[in-house]
């Protein structure tokens, strides 16, 4: 019996698709930041007022397809070295090991494990490591949709913020000043504001 089983396998036909035609799965479409028309911030409680900051070296990729993002992915690279205050004794000392260690973990990453959008809002769940720490995050706010351009180069954009604790990733730094009270606050905001454009198959 087993012999005849196999004799018949060997005698069907094996199905061969028409030329020209695979049967592999498109990829997804590949959205590359626009950094002329993006921006990258944060923002810490020094003594009574905000401190904000951003960083001048950073890329994000995008993966997915518009009609269903829920498959689809955001990573961000950001070289620490490229941070900037607008004040040059401040950024020097945030890139010492009080604060980034820039020379140690030269970078920070956010990898999303979700993607969801849902109407005009968007959420991203992640890992972000700073200073060999990783941590899963929330990113909630604003999808702006997709914008259909002449050349065929689509472009995608939202703003998206969180809030984290410093301290969960090792950056404890803090000094105490006259009169009571600290130098620094433990909560750090950050805001995300991107536009990215739709890639070329290749």
């Amino acid at each position: 019996m087993l012999a005849l089983v196999a004799t018949l396998a060997l005698l069907s036909p094996v199905p061969v698709p028409p030329a020209g035609v695979t049967d592999s799965t498109p990829a997804p479409a590949i959205w590359k930041v626009d950094k002329t028309h993006s921006e990258l911030s944060f923002r810490i409680r020094h003594l009574v007022s905000n401190v904000s900051g951003t960083f001048l070296d950073w890329d994000a990729t995008i993966t997915g397809d518009p009609a269903d993002w829920s498959a689809g992915s955001v990573v961000v690279n950001i070289r620490t070295a490229s941070i900037t205050t607008n004040n040059d004794r401040r950024d020097t000392h945030l890139k010492s090991s009080d604060f980034f260690d820039v020379v140690t973990y030269p970078d920070l990453t956010f990898k999303s494990t979700s993607v969801k959008v849902s109407g005009e809002t968007v959420t991203l769940v992640g890992d972000l490591t700073m200073r060999g720490v990783t941590r899963s995050v929330t990113l909630a706010g604003s999808y702006h949709g997709i914008q259909k351009v002449e050349n065929g180069r689509d472009r995608v954009g939202f703003d998206v913020t969180t809030t984290i604790n410093r301290l969960d990733y090792g950056v404890s730094y803090n000094r105490t000043v006259e009169g009571g009270g600290v130098l620094l606050g433990d909560d750090v905001t950050i805001q995300v504001s991107v536009a990215a454009v739709r890639q070329p198959v290749t």
